[in-house]
């Protein structure tokens, strides 16, 4: 029994050890964190979907995710959080997880990465107006204009994307790029939903609750659509990476980020996805980057930075 508790210490110690970092960090750090790992979500996306398809690779995803999640929550003793507030924290994995993951698991069968991520964008949007209509959460001037400019951006790097396009895939990028406006209408809402219910519950405790709702959610779907070939190790590789890294890890951070700086500013963390996602496609996947596509992620970087309260515009408040 001794070695039993003893291996099980061994197994999670380095993950404690990085909650234990994390709890000491400021919450633009985790910002620029997660924007990073997030920027690779699209990448292994991809590579699974295309191998096993887009309701087995979104199931994956948050099945990886429950799995490295829930020691942790035994670890740290939080199952008692979990069983008063999973309700909610259900409700909340299938729109911030089920419903998004598998939107965009379906839409990079035809888009590319660096698109996706681009249309991803456009959750800071739907935050900030769910979050103004829902929270009364009016943004200043500043914020405004840092959410417009960094929209702006957005969209500019969207319609870089399609034009670049070869012409007999115009019509699949513009259905992909709609499929994926379902996942950030979902963040928007259940941002406010998080900020509204979720006060004072550890982002442990939110993180794992959401990714075992969307597990049993997609399960169903996932069953139904599984393909009949055995899975290729680098669709395995990917599905741990995005489960462990891009999900697990990154929901802890998310919902950190939340609690200490608000829905609006934690949803800001999708204008440098894109940023990052291009990064990741010209490296690894062979796209290719063009001086509008430098100029634009710069407009989203500012505009990032207002949004957040970063920079402010003279005489604006934060």
């Amino acid at each position: 029994m001794t070695d039993n508790n003893a291996n099980a210490t061994q197994a999670v110690a380095p993950a404690q050890t990085w909650l234990n970092k994390l709890s000491q960090r400021p919450w633009w750090a985790d910002l620029l964190l997660l924007s990073a790992v997030w920027g690779s979500s699209f990448m292994f996306t991809k590579i699974a979907a295309q191998d096993i398809g887009a309701m087995p690779t979104a199931f994956g995803r948050v099945a990886v995710a429950a799995l490295f999640l829930v020691p942790l929550l035994l670890w740290k003793r939080e199952t008692a959080s979990l069983a008063q507030h999973w309700k909610k924290a259900f409700l909340i994995g299938i729109f911030n997880s089920g419903i998004p993951f598998a939107a965009y698991a379906y839409a990079l069968l035809t888009i590319s990465t660096s698109t996706g991520a681009i249309v991803n964008a456009s959750t800071a949007l739907f935050g900030a107006v769910i979050a103004w209509l829902w929270l009364k959460d009016k943004p200043s001037l500043s914020r405004t204009i840092g959410l417009v400019l960094g929209f702006t951006g957005v969209c500019l790097l969207a319609l870089q994307n399609a034009r670049s396009a070869p012409t007999g895939d115009l019509t699949s990028q513009l259905v992909g790029m709609l499929v994926c406006l379902l996942a950030p209408l979902c963040y928007g809402l259940s941002a406010s939903y998080t900020k509204l219910h979720f006060s004072g519950v550890p982002a442990l405790v939110s993180a794992t609750g959401s990714q075992l709702g969307a597990a049993l959610f997609l399960a169903p779907f996932a069953l139904w659509l599984w393909p009949d070939h055995a899975m290729q190790w680098g669709t395995i590789a990917s599905l741990l990476v995005i489960g462990v890294v891009c999900t697990g890890m990154a929901y802890i951070l998310f919902f950190r980020i939340i609690e200490l700086a608000g829905a609006s500013k934690a949803l800001t963390v999708t204008y440098a996805v894109p940023v990052f996602a291009v990064f990741y496609g010209v490296t690894f996947l062979g796209e290719t980057i063009t001086m509008p596509m430098v100029l634009c992620a710069g407009v989203i970087l500012v505009g990032i930075s207002l949004s957040t309260g970063l920079l402010r515009l003279p005489g604006t408040k934060a």
